[in-house]
């Protein structure tokens, strides 16, 4: 009498896992370079805007002139 395994459920741990590293290492990226990620855009956007942009003391803090009244914080 052989016995049969059944790998089925050993397959989806394998893939949740992967899964959970990818996402992990989704949001740390994310959490390590979303500053720089929101300057850029603001910067496109102060372009298109034809306004100036401003840098912030920190990463992530950038605007363009004349939108310091929409800041957060404020």
């Amino acid at each position: 009498m052989r016995l049969r395994l059944n790998n089925k459920g050993q397959t989806l741990v394998e893939y949740v896992l992967i899964i959970s590293l990818i996402t992990v290492l989704a949001i740390a990226v994310v959490k390590i370079f979303g500053g720089y990620l929101k300057d850029t855009v603001t910067k496109m956007g102060c372009e298109m805007m034809k306004k100036e942009y401003v840098e912030g003391e920190k990463i992530g803090e950038g605007y363009c002139q004349g939108d310091e009244s929409k800041l957060f914080g404020d």
